[in-house]
């Protein structure tokens, strides 16, 4: 099948159009089946928080060298809508890129795309860190399982899917009426979902038909660990936090829909960079002066929100049963870049 394609490796991003060629840029292996007219029939790649390769295997690959065939066999007999084709964007239009890296002589890295366009959003006002931060969501969140060999067929169905309907052994089709053939398309598409949707459709075909699923997004769907997309727009405070209870709030005398947590682990950059002297245990219940926030519950996820790389934030917290208040400082990663 190979033999079929024209097979390009990039081995650099820095004269690639970007703004065709979209996806996920946290990932050590990416593909495309594209045309000679830029129509793009499929997406190969993808990853989770857990693994690069959790969704790369030789047997999904095969199946979608045969899809990007079929799709190009359409495309040939006109069957097959064109799509419109994404504006022009290279590397040299985001203003940072072009002077800390292409005026530098550097490679323009994947990740560092991402990167820097979240610091040009940060830079201008438009950063959305629920949006530019967290980014292409885990399927399982919603209880998609997939058959990893067989693409899109669904091994197990749970939560949110389950609950709509889906089915083992039913093939994901199509999301938001939008046509998916492999797992780099799926999660292409879900990632463009608004984080304030509350529902999405997912299309399955299921012994030669097609079943329309409308699933009810669960509270926080978009939430994604963060650890390997090396955001520098991501305050790191190095400590996480597991969440209370109601019945263990209201126990301790806190918010029962508040943001209290408690401090499961403290890594070692917290001391490395002098930010703070929590300890495993501290239970914190309040950032900022605020204990309960209308958008989330989880106090983690609350300061990767509201707090800027870099910056300093107040916590009020139970130690031992006693109440503190003591000053977090966040760090601002870098990654290679000279200026902030």
């Amino acid at each position: 099948m190979l033999s079929q394609y024209v097979r390009v490796r990039i081995t650099s991003m820095n004269t690639v159009d970007i703004g065709l060629f979209d996806y996920d840029r946290h990932n050590a292996l990416y593909y495309f089946a594209i045309n000679a007219d830029e129509q793009i029939y499929l997406r190969y790649g993808g990853r989770d928080a857990a693994a690069p390769d959790t969704y790369l295997n030789l047997e999904s690959f095969e199946g979608a060298l045969e899809a990007g065939l079929r799709q190009h066999a359409l495309y040939r007999q006109h069957k097959l809508p064109r799509k419109s084709r994404p504006e022009p964007l290279y590397p040299k239009d985001i203003p940072l890129i072009d002077e800390e890296v292409l005026s530098m002589g550097r490679c323009v890295e994947c990740h560092l795309i991402a990167d820097y366009q979240s610091l040009e959003r940060e830079f201008n006002g438009t950063l959305n860190k629920l949006r530019d931060m967290f980014v292409y969501p885990d399927i399982k969140t919603i209880g998609i399982h997939l058959d990893i060999p067989q693409g899109l067929v669904v091994a197990r169905a749970a939560g949110a899917v389950g609950a709509a309907g889906m089915q083992p052994g039913d093939l994901i089709v199509a999301l938001n009426k939008v046509p998916v053939l492999t797992f780099g398309d799926l999660q292409h598409e879900y990632n463009k979902v608004p984080r304030d949707a509350a529902q999405v459709e997912l299309s399955v075909q299921r012994d030669g038909r097609i079943e329309k699923l409308s699933v009810e997004l669960p509270r926080e769907w978009w939430y994604t660990d963060l650890y390997h997309r090396y955001w520098t727009v991501d305050p790191q405070a190095y400590f996480s936090l597991r969440p209370l209870s109601a019945a263990l709030k209201k126990e301790l005398g806190l918010a029962e829909n508040g943001l209290a947590g408690e401090v499961v682990h403290v890594e070692t950059g917290a001391q490395v960079y002098n930010l703070h002297q929590l300890e495993p245990g501290d239970i914190i219940y309040s950032i900022n002066g605020v204990e309960v926030d209308d958008f989330t519950q989880n106090a983690e996820i609350y300061i990767k929100l509201n707090v800027q790389a870099g910056d300093a934030f107040m916590v009020k917290l139970l130690r031992d049963g006693k109440k503190m208040d003591m000053r977090v400082r966040t760090h601002r990663e870098h990654f290679r870049k000279q200026k902030i």
